[in-house]
């Protein structure tokens, strides 16, 4: 490549830097297109099965394997970062019941910072996306792009680390010196060589906050979490499912995602909060209402969740969630919804109802129990049932 050549490619690249912070990237950087420096870490996580139900990682993990996966003709990618955290109380400083509005909640619940706000992050990441690559294909005539919000086989972090945005803490997330670890990220695909950035050093030294405060024990060691005990991927991404019961009292008032590896660490401390109007927290979010939610009908969850990240898990998985808040609770306001939902069509919700009630453990919620138990005909729900009356009644006669 010429001299010139070689000008005009960092020409381009600092103007893209420019652009995209203009544009309301706080973190910008350039990687090359290559095989992922942590692939065969990500490939010996999926073959521990630390993925959980989330089979379609494996699927897709040829994909993974370099991001011409993802473009075929991929050279570089822009990697970015916005941040999110709001300027509010850390998550896990005791958590009001008084919203700001003066409304008091009997069972509050927390909801993971990234998703309290009133709209989805992918909508506002993908639009100035958009915005940068037509900035790009004005840069660089006839070029091809593709951008990424975390729906892609792209390994987002690895690609974000060589680009110099930040360094692997040890909760798995990426770090940075400036804004902790409260942004989200985003890839720009190009098939253009572009001037790539230089790597971020490891700043966590012999600190292990993040790792001794998971209440579930998610991580087997280091850089190495373990899904399945993840409150985010239980509350989230275990779908169809019960949570483990020796996970859900150490849930405690998450009812969506959990943020205390985030909080506990040292770089988040001084993070700036956002000033994006999309990541402010929701009214009806901080904190959440956890015995409101257990009245949540599949439409109604759509229409006050379908355009939120609280959409994800369905109407099952909220409500499902919500019945371990207020187990954990042990609010007895808590009881008559719970009730209500040991008749629920969906078993899940059931048999977490259950499970719920025992934990309150009030005369009015055995007897619920006791007559559900009567004519409840799937096992997997009557086993519940049998287990929340005996932590109700410890020692009854069955």
């Amino acid at each position: 490549m010429t001299r010139s050549a070689d000008s005009d490619r960092s020409t381009v690249s600092q103007q893209i830097r420019d652009e995209a912070r203009r544009i309301g990237f706080e973190s910008v950087g350039i990687a090359a297109a290559g095989r992922p420096q942590s692939l065969d870490h990500f490939l010996d996580w999926l073959r521990s099965g630390y993925d959980g139900t989330m089979g379609y990682l494996s699927r897709r993990r040829q994909a993974y394997q370099h991001p011409r996966g993802v473009l075929p003709t991929a050279a570089s990618l822009v990697m970015l970062g916005m941040t999110y955290r709001a300027a509010d109380e850390p998550a896990i400083g005791p958590l009001s019941a008084t919203r700001a509005d003066g409304t008091r909640l009997a069972v509050p619940a927390r909801v993971s910072r990234y998703a309290s706000g009133p709209g989805d992050y992918h909508d506002l990441l993908r639009e100035r996306l958009s915005s940068l690559a037509d900035f790009v294909h004005d840069r660089l005539p006839g070029c091809q792009t593709r951008g990424i919000v975390d729906t892609a086989p792209l390994l987002e972090r690895d690609f974000a680390r060589q680009a110099g945005l930040g360094w692997f803490g040890k909760n798995t997330m990426l770090l940075s010196r400036q804004h902790g670890s409260w942004f989200f990220l985003a890839a720009l695909l190009v098939d253009q060589p572009l001037d790539a950035d230089t790597p971020r050093t490891d700043h966590c030294g012999t600190c292990t906050a993040c790792l001794d405060a998971c209440p579930t024990d998610a991580f087997t060691q280091p850089y190495v979490l373990d899904a399945r005990r993840c409150i985010s991927y239980l509350t989230i991404e275990l779908r169809g499912e019960v949570i483990p019961p020796s996970l859900r009292q150490p849930m405690g008032d998450w009812l969506f995602g959990c943020d205390i590896c985030q909080e506990v660490c040292p770089w988040n401390r001084q993070a700036p909060p956002t000033t994006e109007a999309t990541f402010s927290p929701s009214d009806d979010l901080a904190p959440a209402d956890a015995i409101d939610l257990l009245g949540l009908d599949a439409e109604t969850h759509q229409r006050r969740f379908g355009s939120t990240p609280l959409q994800r898990p369905g109407r099952t998985g909220l409500v499902r969630n919500a019945a371990i808040v207020t187990g954990n609770a042990g609010n007895a306001d808590a009881i008559q919804p719970l009730v209500d939902l040991l008749v629920d069509p969906d078993p899940v919700i059931r048999a977490t109802a259950a499970w719920a009630l025992g934990r309150i453990g009030k005369d009015d919620a055995v007897v619920a129990l006791q007559h559900r138990l009567s004519v409840e005909n799937n096992s997997e729900v009557r086993n519940e049932i049998d287990a929340a009356l005996e932590a109700a009644l410890p020692g009854r006669v069955c």
